[in-house]
């Protein structure tokens, strides 16, 4: 279901608890947000449609991936970048990392390990950062 974008800035600023496998339902939700507003966004987290869980979905070179509970466990090569969000007004800077390796739970909720650079990297950076409640 798609659903409407959250804006309060009150609400996205709180930490994400974590995600369990009852909030499959929520990760379809998301997916489904994002392909609606797939000419203006590459990547969400769920409190942006207004479920403080730890799951974000994001386009990975042309095919959307589902995070639960995403952790950042290690990361390289600094650098600053400027981001917008259909969550927020503007354009922001923030420093992002050229490559990152990241543990989540895919749908099954087992634990995964991937590392991502670029551009993909960027989103998921910009994603976990909505998890821990860190607006840009």
């Amino acid at each position: 279901m798609v659903r409407e974008i959250c804006t309060d800035p009150a609400f996205l600023a709180q930490k994400a608890e974590p995600a369990t496998p009852e909030d499959r339902e929520v990760a379809q939700d998301l997916l489904d947000t994002l392909a609606h507003h797939k000419d203006g966004c590459v990547g969400m987290a769920a409190n942006m449609i207004g479920v403080n869980k730890r799951i974000i979905a994001f386009d990975d070179q042309g095919q959307y991936m589902v995070m639960f509970n995403p952790e950042i466990i290690k990361r390289s090569g600094a650098y600053q970048a400027e981001e917008s969000c259909l969550s927020l007004a503007g354009i922001r800077r923030a420093t992002r990392w050229r490559s990152i390796k990241v543990r989540y739970q895919n749908q099954q909720f087992q634990e995964r390990f991937k590392t991502f650079t670029g551009w993909t990297a960027q989103i998921i950076q910009h994603e976990i950062d909505h998890c821990e409640g860190i607006l840009i």
